[in-house]
């Protein structure tokens, strides 16, 4: 499994928020370049990015940030937040993101998706981010009526690369991951599953691992608190 990182964005800064709330936003950080490169320097295989502005206005805004990561880290970053056209995928691959994760229009405008799969095969993942199994859009601004597993299974042909599900009233709160629901969706489907929200500590990690089927695990704040150590669990994960 997978431990994935995470730097979220907001005004330039490394942030964390309390259940997807942009008023409950920790700064741990003015220099995302330097935190990204103190994660790689930990052995991170890859790291997260998410454009909180960006989720919020519909189009990139931390854009400056993203790119000084990429100029400064030599591993894979993936990116969510505000990337809702095919111009801004195709922009953001040829600046060196490994991974676009494509969230609102994957409920808006699913075809976007399958067509950004088919021409960026291997780069296109799903963010489905959900309050009690209900999908969340628009920076988790807006509840649809879409359930998860309906929206996961309709991506099972088009080719995405991941699914990261975010269960928002676990994210930031330190109270650990939605190991159920996301040990559900991930035997839902055959698409990998890459577990968000409330992973704080090493027993998360192990519990979502453990399942077998659970194929990585995004954590931001227990990283920045301590309460994860990024190098001792990165070694765990390989035992």
């Amino acid at each position: 499994m997978i431990l994935y990182p995470a730097i979220d964005l907001k005004d330039g800064k490394c942030v964390r928020l309390l259940r997807g709330e942009m008023e409950a936003a920790t700064v741990f950080g003015d220099n995302p370049a330097a935190q990204a490169a103190k994660f790689v320097d930990a052995g991170c295989e890859w790291v997260h990015l998410v454009d909180l502005n960006g989720a919020f206005a519909g189009q990139p805004v931390n854009g400056d940030a993203v790119e000084a990561i990429l100029a400064r880290v030599n591993v894979p970053c993936q990116l969510g937040g505000g990337i809702r056209d095919m111009a801004t995928i195709a922009r953001w691959i040829e600046k060196g993101l490994a991974r676009v994760i494509l969230g609102t229009v994957a409920v808006e405008n699913p075809a976007l998706v399958r067509e950004a799969a088919l021409n960026f095969p291997g780069k296109i993942a799903v963010g489905i981010d959900a309050r009690k199994g209900r999908v969340a859009t628009k920076g988790w601004a807006e509840e649809t009526d879409v359930m998860v597993t309906d929206l996961a299974r309709s991506f099972e042909d088009a080719g995405v690369a991941a699914i990261i599900y975010t269960d928002i009233d676990r994210d930031g709160a330190m109270g650990g991951p939605n190991i159920e629901a996301t040990e559900a969706l991930a035997r839902a489907v055959s698409i990998p599953v890459i577990a968000s929200g409330g992973v704080s500590s090493m027993a998360d990690l192990t519990a979502l691992r453990d399942t077998g089927v659970i194929a990585g695990a995004i954590s931001g704040r227990a990283l920045y608190d301590g309460a994860i150590d990024l190098a001792e669990a990165l070694k765990a994960l390989k035992c």
